[in-house]
């Protein structure tokens, strides 16, 4: 008896088995057999780019004549299933027709013809053919494939990708945390507490003014998210395979770019030089050191909210996290900086992901062609997906419920040897430098020393060690 769970194809190497059902061809079939590396397939993210790719590449062809001209023309209806059939596999249809690991071949080539291959049978059963024939009457490479290279439009996927990526998730999800960490700067703007540098004592601050500082790191993150799409919106589209568009019409890539622009609603543009847009990927490599500073900065936010809420009796216990989860398996009642810890730990997996980025742009591109784009565009949506989740789970259960410690806040104050600072403008700097080393070695506060001493009147002393005028610069204290 047959076996009836594969088929045969062909292609220009001989025939290869495949399952039976598969939208995808031989060639995809090879990649799969050839790669069996990871077990990791390129992210859903590319593939839906992909066929956004192939849709705005079907379209620019059939507005110039070529799909329905030339050695193997089309009739319209066929043009229309093959532009439904790219929406399909932009909208997920086909993901699980996507099988070649990412550790593939260095140009996407495998990636490419696996959604030539899918978006042609697809086509072929939309316009009422039978996709198991081995005749195409839409090809994937004369039609699917016509005007391109896998050099120029896997990295035009990786760019539309990334920046919708960046733009749909990253973007709001910064922002909110942003929003969230302002209005707390401006509620806790008259709850006093003791700075730190060095991780000692300096002089006083609102914590109103230290979130302050944390919502400007925020608000400068959306700022570099921005210019990491701004980073990738050139596209290689039209360049073909060394960037001197063989095969190609002159006004495809213009085509293709605005109408992705016009389709997504992000400013895409055609590649100024496309030999410099097949031949590197620095334009990847500027989009994730920009998510690298973004991830350098919600490391620190959360390192520091932990920091501020350690305790609740031998630490800093300035700020209260909500309580998710317990903590220790032995230690009854611990609770722990959970969602500090998560957002820490992803932001050094970016960290870690931007050194592949760098090296494979770095060592990847020789002459004409970078061949290290799949992991390049898996690892940047990677980073994406995992700065844009756990900064939105870190708002969400941390920061939105975050409360002050007023009481520990404040009582650090006046214990803090710090306050001598303020007496500086009235006795000078050695003198206050030795009462604060008599205050530390009695055990006592700058203000008990400084009444012994009799350093200045009551009247000038409670204004010289007055914390809330340290809060500001000399011509404001009063305000």
């Amino acid at each position: 008896m047959a076996d009836t769970t594969y088929r045969m194809e062909r292609d220009s190497m001989g025939e290869v088995r495949l399952p039976a059902a598969a939208y995808y061809g031989a060639q995809t079939q090879r990649a799969v057999d050839n790669f069996p590396i990871s077990g990791k397939r390129l992210p859903q993210e590319l593939i839906h780019a992909l066929g956004l790719v192939k849709w705005a590449a079907a379209q620019a062809n059939f507005s110039l004549g070529r799909l329905t001209s030339g050695a193997k023309p089309l009739r319209e209806a066929q043009v229309q299933a093959l532009l439904q059939a790219c929406r399909e596999t932009a909208a997920g249809k086909f993901d699980d027709q996507f099988p070649v690991d990412v550790y593939q071949t260095g140009s996407g080539t495998s990636t490419n013809m696996n959604a030539n291959e899918v978006i042609a049978n697809r086509a072929i059963e939309l316009a009422g053919g039978d996709r198991f024939r081995p005749e195409k009457p839409i090809h994937p490479n004369d039609h699917v494939n016509m005007g391109q290279s896998t050099n120029d439009i896997f990295p035009t996927a990786a760019h539309v990708a990334v920046a919708l990526a960046i733009r749909d998730r990253l973007l709001p999800a910064l922002t909110k945390a942003a929003e969230i960490l302002e209005q707390k700067a401006g509620e806790w703007q008259d709850i006093l507490k003791i700075g730190r540098t060095h991780l000692a004592d300096a002089t006083p601050l609102t914590l109103g003014q230290e979130f302050s500082g944390l919502a400007r790191m925020l608000e400068l993150s959306v700022g570099r998210a921005e210019r990491a799409i701004e980073a990738v919106l050139e596209l290689p589209a039209g360049g073909t395979a060394v960037g001197s568009g063989i095969n190609t019409h002159p006004q495809f890539g213009r085509r293709v770019a605005e109408l992705l622009a016009q389709e997504i609603g992000t400013p895409f543009r055609e590649a100024a030089n496309h030999f410099e847009a097949n031949a590197q990927r620095d334009g990847l490599v500027e989009c994730h050191g920009q998510l690298r500073a973004v991830a350098i900065t919600l490391f620190h936010l959360a390192n520091n909210i932990r920091f501020l809420g350690s305790g609740p009796r031998c630490g800093y216990y300035e700020v209260i996290l909500p309580d998710l989860q317990p903590g220790s398996s032995i230690m009854p009642g611990k609770v722990n900086p959970v969602m500090c810890e998560t957002l820490m730990q992803a932001a050094a997996r970016v960290l870690g992901n931007d050194h592949t980025i760098a090296f494979a742009g770095a060592t990847g591109g020789q002459f004409q062609l970078n061949i290290m784009m799949p992991v390049m565009a898996d690892t940047t949506l990677e980073s994406v997906r995992l700065l844009s989740g756990a900064v939105a789970a870190f708002t969400d259960k941390a920061l939105r419920d975050l409360k002050p410690n007023r009481e520990t806040c404040e009582a650090a104050v006046e214990k803090s040897l710090a306050l001598v600072t303020g007496l500086n403008p009235y006795i000078g700097y050695e003198r206050a430098a030795a009462i604060a080393k008599e205050a530390f070695r009695q055990g006592k506060t700058i203000r008990e020393v400084c009444r012994e001493q009799n350093v200045l009147p009551e009247d000038k002393l409670a204004e010289a060690l007055d914390p809330r005028k340290m809060i500001r610069p000399l011509d404001q204290a009063g305000d």
